[in-house]
């Protein structure tokens, strides 16, 4: 019989994850029984695909304010540290600034506008142009900010986050100061000690500051690389991909992904005959059209995957066919050449090609992390693993 479905994401429940819990057989009991309870059957190229959160999770990997207070005194005793394009996030960033003031005398934050490098907005484009300020050019002092565009709170939190942030450094007695650029190299006239707090443009914003004479300058992957007093750590990441666990802690991103997802995909190989890829996941990549947030907050969406998750979409536009390749057809004669252009072309490498224009240029595991992290959630669903089946097929499976 003909197959009218295609990609199919489920999300499956399990239990609640503590430290110390295998992680592994979790998972794989999880399938197995979601496929015996639900009647669906396992298929090789299935997707299992697990939040990085239950990860970290079972690995114990937890830091609290101390612990990077610690850390921070370690790296830059009692210099001013800047702290310069933060993202905007109490889930993301409140406690990390907390134990940044705690190890500090001084601190100068130096936040990007109008938004930070995932979209959280402070002020909007249009408050620029009605005030004439470019912020590629204007640097601000929390006095100006405030002359020109008053107090604002986030669309959907209701945070000022100006105010918010300085409450977190007061909080410990430590002097804060807040300036607003684009720039990075703006910092230098406050410290030549900085932290940079961006994720994705880290490496630039070092490379500029070195560049322009920076004395010493950290990136949060710095924080947190090892543990301090047995706490949690990663080597790779630090601090970047972390988020509140408690009022004083923080979960980080989990570390030594790669062997966790290799061993599900060979116990499940061993309980169902079937090669099921495994994909460890964050913050999917994806922009909100009202609060304009892009998500990957995390440094990666996926830390860790198997081999057959390598690669990107090869595809064509079935629309673009349709139109031009085989205007003249319709019905079953329409489908069967769009069939056969498609199997043609299966295997050859379809970049640049006319007929692919328009498909997503994107990483597999971007795409399948974008939609693991909508199917799961982020708040109750309780389904913190996704089964994905068909993600490889097409229209002539």
């Amino acid at each position: 019989m003909e197959r009218v479905v295609g990609t199919i994401s489920r999300g499956l429940r399990c239990p609640i994850i503590n430290e110390g819990d295998n992680i592994e057989q979790i998972v794989v009991d999880s399938v197995l029984k979601a496929a015996e309870v639900e009647g669906f059957e396992i298929q090789d190229r299935d997707i299992v695909s697990i939040t990085e959160s239950i990860v970290a999770r079972a690995q114990g990997n937890y830091v609290t304010i101390d612990h990077i207070a610690k850390d921070i005194e370690r790296k830059f005793g009692d210099d001013t540290v800047g702290v310069i394009f933060p993202i905007l996030s109490r889930n993301r960033f409140a406690n990390t600034l907390r134990g940044i003031a705690k190890g500090s005398k001084k601190v100068v934050i130096m936040l990007s506008y109008p938004s930070d490098e995932v979209g959280n907005h402070l002020i909007s484009l249009d408050q620029l142009d009605e005030k004439g300020i470019n912020p590629w050019t204007d640097v601000l002092t929390e006095e100006e900010f405030r002359h020109h565009f008053g107090y604002q709170k986030h669309t959907f939190t209701g945070v000022d986050y100006i105010e918010y942030y300085r409450s977190l450094v007061e909080e410990f007695g430590t002097e804060c100061e807040i300036v607003f650029s684009q720039k990075p190299k703006t910092i230098l006239k406050y410290t030549d000690t900085i932290l940079a707090c961006d994720v994705h443009t880290r490496f630039r914003t070092k490379r500029i500051l070195e560049q322009n004479g920076a004395k010493k300058v950290l990136t949060l992957d710095d924080i947190m690389a090892e543990p301090i007093d047995g706490s949690g750590y990663n080597e790779e990441f630090g601090l970047l991909g972390s988020n509140v666990s408690t009022d004083d802690g923080l979960k980080l991103f989990p570390r030594g992904c790669q062997p966790v997802v290799d061993n599900i995909q060979q116990m499940l190989k061993e309980k169902t005959g079937k090669t099921v890829e495994v994909m460890v996941y964050g913050d999917g990549a994806f922009k909100d059209p009202v609060g304009h947030i892009w998500e990957l907050a995390d440094p990666v969406v996926s830390p860790a995957y198997t081999e057959g998750l390598v690669g990107q979409p090869n595809e064509v536009k079935l629309k673009y066919l349709a139109d031009n390749n085989f205007s003249e057809l319709r019905g079953e004669a329409l489908n069967k050449a769009i069939a056969n252009f498609i199997r043609e072309r299966e295997d050859a490498d379809l970049t640049g090609a006319v007929e692919s224009q328009g498909t997503t240029p994107r990483k597999l595991t971007d795409l399948i992390g974008s939609l693991s992290d909508l199917t799961s959630g982020s708040g109750d669903k309780g389904t913190p693993i996704v089964f994905i089946q068909n993600y490889f097929d097409n229209f002539t499976s």
